[in-house]
């Protein structure tokens, strides 16, 4: 069975295989004081072109829990949009863990922030009795597989400087946002005015592992305490960041991601020409939002799940990954047009 539902359920890649098997040979220092580690942070360095401090993770939520907390006291509030990962989809891990107040900001239909939301939740400076805004965070790809350009991360961090914000960004799905722009990983990161960026390798082909990359060095002042203080520091450090060294090396993450978001666009021309499916967004990235009959759900999920992802409209979300081919679209569709007819 392959499904459509996450790239999260598709399977490791080969590469990243094999460099966890060469990692696996006698013994290493541990907490990331092994060579492999301090080998693949120098790697992030070169690729960023940034004296940047990388943190190995286990996942995504010790990611973004990581980077916020070394950004926030416990009477700061932390800005995102009402689509965000971190605001639905963590549970309440991030304000559990910085004690934080979220404040969710109204996406545009594309499902990003634009510089004039922010600019009217920039609130209360100074009032003892409102959370303190100290941090933005973004998301790229967005949830909704559409992608922040340069320009409109430089202006969004122009406006977080401005306002002695940090800017975050929750990227997941980074690979593929890279990609879709035809873009350097750092052209959307640090050259873009970002501080610190959670950079998601799962759902891009690795076993499991995200890197937080820290751009500003005054986070850099207590983020190593955090990353033990948010259970996150692996004593086996070096499996992490062999996984990232493959998927860094030779641009391997370019390749993979730029298949994924290939079948993406694949899949919703192929889907699309259903005159009872409707696409509701850009397909940018490696997703692809249909309204479709709610019929459909059961008949299709049985052999090809997928999330729904606003019931009221009949809004579903169908994910491709490294692993999708043209086959399984085709498939696929066979199965919409069978219930069509």
């Amino acid at each position: 069975m392959k499904s459509f539902a996450s790239d999260n359920y598709a399977g490791v890649l080969p590469e990243i295989m094999e460099a966890l098997q060469k990692a696996n040979v006698g013994h290493a220092r541990s907490y990331g004081a092994d060579e492999i580690t301090k080998r693949t942070t120098a790697l992030f360095r070169e690729i960023f072109e940034a004296d940047v401090d990388v943190y190995f993770v286990f996942n995504g939520t010790g990611a973004n829990v990581l980077s916020i907390s070394s950004a926030t006291q416990s009477y700061n509030a932390v800005l995102c949009s009402d689509t965000s990962h971190i605001y639905n989809d963590e549970s309440s891990a991030p304000e559990t863990f910085t004690g934080c107040r979220f404040f969710p900001l109204p996406a545009n239909d594309k499902g990003k922030l634009e510089v004039a939301t922010i600019q009217e939740r920039l609130i209360r400076k100074g009032d003892v009795h409102y959370p303190q805004t100290a941090m933005l965070s973004i998301t790229q790809a967005t949830e909704y597989g559409t992608v922040y350009t340069p320009e409109e991360i430089k202006a969004i961090s122009s406006l977080t400087k401005e306002n002695g914000l940090y800017l975050h960004v929750d990227g997941s799905r980074f690979f593929n946002a890279a990609a879709s722009l035809g873009c350097g990983l750092k052209d959307i990161s640090g050259k873009a005015g970002v501080d610190i960026l959670s950079l998601g390798g799962t759902k891009a082909g690795m076993m499991f592992g995200e890197a937080v990359v820290v751009f500003n060095k005054e986070l850099s002042k207590q983020i190593a305490y955090k990353h033990k203080q948010v259970i996150q520091l692996a004593s086996k450090t070096r499996f992490i960041a062999a996984q990232f060294e493959a998927m860094l090396q030779n641009e391997l993450w370019r390749k993979t991601a730029t298949h994924a978001n290939k079948m993406a666009e694949l899949l919703c021309s192929s889907i699309g020409k259903n005159r009872k499916v409707k696409i509701t967004k850009p397909v940018q990235a490696n997703a692809v939002f249909a309204e479709i009959p709610r019929s459909w759900y059961e008949p299709l999920q049985e052999h090809y799940p997928f999330y729904v992802w606003k019931d009221n409209i009949h809004e579903v979300r169908l994910m491709c990954a490294w692993d999708t081919k043209e086959e399984e679209i085709e498939q696929f569709v066979v199965a919409i047009n069978g219930i069509e007819e």
